[in-house]
């Protein structure tokens, strides 16, 4: 194929799959039915009841056992205990709201991560229980019968405490919260840990039996949510809202990672997985929620929908049987993600959580580009930036043999294009006749036209990639590189990286060879670095940054070769007969 075919082709794949991306989304998501937003004080009252509690028929070995009492039912011991309002537990990286009804996490402020970077004050709410944005965390305890601590039972603080807060100079806080049934003997003591500097919070379960008769139940942990406010489809290719993926997902060691978009959960009904060494989640863009319990646990994963005039979906955990005899005890912990998706501590926390960061179809070759290029690059830098535009000059040191010979092939064909021009002269309308002797002429000066599309092909997915890293990585959320650029994942705020890509786009479509053409593909060349120059003024700073500096080193090695074996062809006949 010539230079021109090679060049639309590369520019119609990287437009088709930016347009694939959107068109794989699906239509927006409907919004919820509008109700009253619940302040954050009457979190108890706007989660719902009954229908989100599992029976014991939802644990793996227990299924005819006994059926319990009524989905939801709290004991009448605990309904009589006095009310506790929220309790507030604050680290250096965490604000979160525990709900005594269960212990339930229904607030979760990320307090390094502003939702502008223009308006540090106003951080990411993970988890809230305002009609919009409705999210929680829940864990309990059901029964074969009798009673146990389900998420809407009544807990209270050990101490009666209603605010806890990391102290300076401590690395772990601890809040411990009980609930007890005198009439069964039957006390949970559930403790929240958390540590200094991590999103994972480590929920422990003391079961202690000081009745007569056995308590035989299991453990459940689940994340419920209402889907999310549609995103305006207006620029979706830029903005990454519209297109990142919002669900829930669980992991196993058989089957993997498995993800369920929000229409998936309501449409196909319930899912159903036994799993040992998993984990469950919800998604969404930078950030996730995840219940890891005990690897060495059996666990059955349940995906479904929840009734209700409000649309929620839920995923959750049930553990094997628990036994605990008279006068005995068992402690049972597992482990709740509320952040970022920031890989290296996700992978240390459970095996497969880093795959809640999703590049998408390139993951291949995002996903080792980070881990062996990028971060590393960015540890020695310290900042992205530099790290983005030292993996260009990595990625032209490795390909420079191939673009070597690129530019060679566009140094001979700009030598031989007038005696190209002069065949087209001769031979008219004839094209035929006319691409044979082109094809000629190519053979005799030893010019392969097709020596330029390699190193073409390698780059656009190395772009994709990075257009994927960008979007999705949260290390980069928000990251400055130098002077304007102070967030690499928005746009340009002044259009300067864009211009300039925009200028070497044009001076290296000039410096391109042209054989053969006629007026009106010369003008679709002309007009090319245009088209692509105003379409990247609104992708991130920092794919712009990756594109200008790759055009910029790409143009001077393209000159200095051009000077170097752009002189006259070795053969001196102009015409092939």
């Amino acid at each position: 194929m010539n230079q021109t075919r090679s060049f639309l082709l590369i520019a119609w794949l990287a437009v088709a799959t930016l347009l694939f991306m959107e068109w794989s989304r699906g239509p927006a998501q409907p919004a919820p039915p509008p109700v009253a937003s619940a302040p954050i004080d009457a979190a108890a009252a706007a989660i719902p009841a009954g229908a989100d509690v599992p029976d014991a028929a939802a644990v793996p070995s227990i299924a005819a056992a006994p059926a319990p009492g009524v989905p939801g039912e709290v004991p009448s011991a605990i309904v009589a205990a006095p009310p506790q309002g929220l309790v507030t537990v604050t680290t250096n990286v965490l604000r979160l709201q525990v709900d005594p009804r269960g212990a339930s996490l229904v607030g979760a402020d990320l307090l390094a991560y502003p939702v502008d970077k223009d308006k540090p004050d106003v951080v990411v709410r993970l988890l809230g229980t305002d009609a919009l944005h409705f999210s929680v965390a829940q864990s309990g305890l059901v029964a074969n019968a009798g009673t146990a601590p389900s998420h809407e039972a009544l807990f209270r603080t050990e101490d009666g405490r209603s605010n806890y807060a990391l102290a300076d100079g401590s690395q772990q806080l601890e809040v411990p919260l009980v609930w007890e049934d005198p009439a069964t003997g039957l006390r949970v003591r559930k403790v929240l840990v958390l540590e200094r500097g991590s999103y994972a919070i480590t929920v422990r379960q003391e079961i202690t039996n000081q009745g007569s008769e056995a308590w035989r139940g299991a453990a459940y942990e689940q994340l419920q949510r209402v889907p999310p406010p549609p995103t305006p489809r207006t620029s979706s290719l830029t903005n990454p809202e519209a297109f990142s993926f919002v669900g829930a997902a669980w992991y196993s060691p058989e089957e993997g990672f498995e993800k369920y978009k929000i229409p998936d959960i309501f449409e196909d009904g319930p899912q159903t997985r036994e799993v040992t060494g998993g984990w469950i989640s919800m998604l969404q863009h930078h950030f996730a929620l995840a219940w890891v319990p005990n690897e060495m646990e059996a666990q059955r994963f349940t995906i479904s929908a929840l009734p209700g005039t409000t649309p929620r979906y839920l995923v959750r955990g049930v553990s094997a049987p628990i036994e605990v005899g008279p006068g005995l005890s068992v402690t049972r912990e597992a482990r709740l993600w509320v952040g970022p998706k920031l890989q290296e501590q996700m992978q240390e926390l459970a095996p497969g959580l880093k795959l809640t960061l999703d590049y998408g179809i390139f993951t291949f070759l995002a996903q080792p580009m980070f881990d062996w290029v990028l971060e590393p690059l960015h540890d020695l830098t310290g900042n992205w930036g530099w790290a983005i535009i030292l993996t260009v000059l990595i990625i032209k040191l490795l390909l420079y043999p191939l673009s070597a010979k690129q530019y060679q092939s566009f140094a001979k064909m700009r030598a031989i294009q007038p005696r190209i021009e002069s065949l087209k002269e001769r031979y008219g309308d004839d094209k035929q006749k006319f691409q044979m002797a082109m094809m000629d002429l190519y053979k005799k000066e030893k010019v392969n036209p097709a020596a330029g599309c390699l190193p073409i092909l390698i780059t656009i997915p190395v772009f994709i990639a990075l257009y994927w890293m960008l979007l999705e990585s949260v290390e980069m959320r928000q990251a400055p590189w130098l002077g304007w650029i102070q967030n690499l994942t928005a746009p340009d705020p002044y259009f300067i990286l864009p211009v300039i890509n925009l200028v070497v786009m044009y001076l290296t479509q000039k410096m391109t060879p042209t054989p053969g053409m006629d007026p009106m593909q010369k003008k679709i060349m002309t007009f090319m670095p245009l088209v692509f120059g105003v379409m990247m003024a609104f992708f991130p700073s920092g794919l712009v940054l990756y594109w200008c500096t790759n055009g910029i080193l790409g143009l001077a090695q393209q000159y200095v070769i051009t000077k170097r074996h752009g002189e006259k062809p070795t053969s001196g006949t102009a015409v092939a007969k």
